[in-house]
C-alpha cells in the first residue's frame, strides 16, 4: 500500500481504472509496479462474490434429475425390449422390468413423495451363463444410463490387498465420462456375489478378508451413501483428492451362479414324515430355476450372505437353466443372434453365410455338454469358423458358405457354393472351364 506525495515524480496510477493515487483513498502496489485502487478492490470482490453464488447454486441443482436424462419406460415396454435381446427367461424379464421401474419412478419423483420410498436392489439368481449380465446390460440401454460391471472376487476389505469396495464406484464414474450426476443414476452390476460369502463356521485364526468383511462394506453404498473414490482407483491415502458421488439413487444388481444353493433349498422344503400313516413322496429332480424361485431370505444366510446384505437386496429374480431350445432360439433370433453376426461379417466379403438347423442344434447341444449355458455359444462357432473365415475371404469363387452339422462336430466340412449353384471345394480353387 503506498500514497505518492513527491511532486517531481509521476503520480502512481491504478492498472485497472487509471485513476491517480489522489483520486482514490487507496493504492495497493503489486510486485512489478503494477497498482490497484480499493474501488476496483471492492468492484472484483462483487464480482467474485457473484460467481462463486452461481457456482454453489449450480453444485445445489447437479443432483436434480432433471438434468439426467432416463429413458423410463412403463414394466410391458421395458419387457418388451428385453424380449428383443433376451430368449426365455420370462418371469425374470417380468420381474426386473417391475423392478427397474419402481426404482427410477422413485428417483424421478424426487422429494415430491409423503412417503419415503427405500432403494430396491436386485440379487439375480441363475447358472452359469443363463443371461444374468446380458440382462442387466439391456436394461442400461433401455434406460439410457451409465452402467458398469464390477467383479466381487476382487475386493478386500481395507488393508489388505485387493481392491477397496469404494473402488467399485470408480468404474460407473468412468462409465459416465466423469460426469457425477450422470454415474449417480446409473447401474452397478455386482458378479460373483456369491464368492465372497461367508467361510465356514468353524472358528478360524486366519481373516476372512474376501468374505465377511467385503460384505460389510457393501452395505454402505447399497443403502445410499455419501462415497469418497480415488481417481486412480487403488487405496487411499492422506492428502489425495477424491471423486464425492451419493450412491441413494444407484442401482445395483448382484448376480451369482449361488453354486450349492439348490441343495439348502431342497432340504427346506423336502419335509418328510416318519410313520404308518406318512405320506411316500417320489423323488423328483426339480428344475434349479424352479428352486430357486422358491429361495427365501433365511437360505441365503445359510449359503453365507449375512442378513445384513440380504435385507438390502429385497427383490430376488431367479432365472432358469438353459435347454436346448432355448439355446438354439439364442442362437438365431436376437436383434444380435451370434449366427447374424457372423453372416454380416462374411457379407462384408461378399459370402453369403448360411447355418443348417442340425448344426444350430449341435452347437447347443455342445453348449449343454460343456456346462456353459449362452456364454459358451460363441467359443464353440469360432472353433467351426476358424479355418473358414481364414480362407474364405480370399475365394473369389465362392459366392455362399453353408453351415452344417458335420462342420461343426468336426466330420466333415460346410458346403461352399459359387456361381451357377457349382459346389466348391474348401483349400482347392474351382478351376475356370
Amino acid at each position: 500500500m503506498t500514497r505518492n506525495n513527491d511532486n517531481q515524480n509521476p503520480p502512481c496510477r491504478c492498472s485497472f481504472c487509471e485513476r491517480t493515487d489522489k483520486q482514490v483513498h487507496r493504492l495497493i502496489a503489486g510486485p512489478t509496479g503494477v497498482y490497484i485502487c480499493d474501488e476496483c478492490t471492492e468492484l472484483c470482490e462483487e464480482l467474485l462474490a457473484e460467481e462463486y453464488q452461481k457456482m454453489y447454486d449450480d453444485d445445489e441443482d447437479i443432483g436434480d434429475v432433471e438434468e439426467v436424462e432416463i429413458n423410463l419406460l412403463k414394466p410391458m415396454e421395458i419387457k418388451a425390449f428385453l424380449d428383443e435381446y433376451v430368449i426365455g427367461q420370462e418371469e425374470a424379464k417380468k420381474a426386473l422390468s417391475v423392478a427397474v421401474y419402481n426404482h427410477y419412478k422413485r428417483v424421478l419423483s424426487g422429494r415430491e413423495l409423503d412417503v419415503e420410498i427405500q432403494k430396491s436392489n436386485i440379487l439375480m439368481i441363475g447358472p452359469t451363463g443363463s443371461g444374468k449380465t446380458y440382462l442387466a446390460q439391456t436394461l442400461a440401454k433401455v434406460l439410457n444410463v451409465p452402467f458398469a460391471i464390477a467383479d466381487a472376487t476382487t475386493l478386500t476389505e481395507a488393508g489388505y490387498v485387493g481392491e477397496d469396495v469404494e473402488n467399485i464406484l470408480l468404474k460407473i464414474i468412468q462409465a459416465a465420462d466423469y460426469d457425477i450426476a450422470r454415474a449417480e443414476h446409473g447401474i452397478i452390476y455386482i458378479d460373483e456375489i456369491d464368492k465372497i460369502t461367508k467361510k465356514s463356521e468353524n472358528a478360524s485364526i486366519t481373516r476372512d478378508v474376501s468374505g465377511e468383511g467385503v460384505q460389510q462394506g457393501l452395505l454402505k453404498i447399497l443403502e445410499g451413501t455419501e462415497a469418497s473414490v480415488p481417481p486412480q482407483g487403488g487405496r487411499k491415502h492422506p492428502q489425495q483428492e477424491f471423486f464425492h458421488i451419493d450412491t441413494t439413487n444407484i442401482l445395483f444388481i448382484c448376480g451369482g451362479a449361488f453354486d450349492g444353493l439348490d441343495k439348502i433349498i431342497s432340504r427346506r422344503i423336502d419335509k418328510k414324515s416318519i410313520g404308518f400313516n406318512s405320506e411316500v413322496s417320489d423323488k423328483v429332480d426339480a428344475n434349479i430355476g424352479e428352486l430357486f424361485r422358491q429361495v427365501l431370505p433365511q437360505d441365503l444366510v445359510k449359503f453365507g450372505i449375512i442378513p445384513e446384505l440380504v435385507g438390502r437386496v429385497p427383490v430376488t429374480v431367479s432365472l432358469d437353466l438353459l435347454d436346448e431350445e432355448a439355446l438354439k432360439e439364442i442362437l438365431v433370433k436376437p436383434r444380435n443372434a451370434i449366427t447374424k453376426q457372423y453372416q454380416k461379417l462374411l457379407e462384408l466379403d461378399g459370402i453369403r453365410l448360411t447355418f443348417d438347423e442340425e448344426a444350430v442344434r449341435e452347437i447347443a447341444r455342445q453348449s449343454i455338454a460343456r456346462k456353459t449355458g449362452a456364454r459358451g455359444l460363441r467359443a464353440i462357432i469360432e472353433n467351426c469358423m476358424m479355418d473358414y473365415m481364414f480362407e474364405l475371404p480370399s475365394r473369389e469363387d465362392v459366392i455362399e458358405c453353408r453351415i452344417t452339422k458335420e462342420a461343426v462336430d468336426k466330420t466333415g466340412q460346410p458346403e461352399l457354393i459359387g456361381e451357377n449353384n457349382q459346389v466348391v471345394r474348401l483349400g482347392k480353387k474351382q478351376e475356370s472351364a
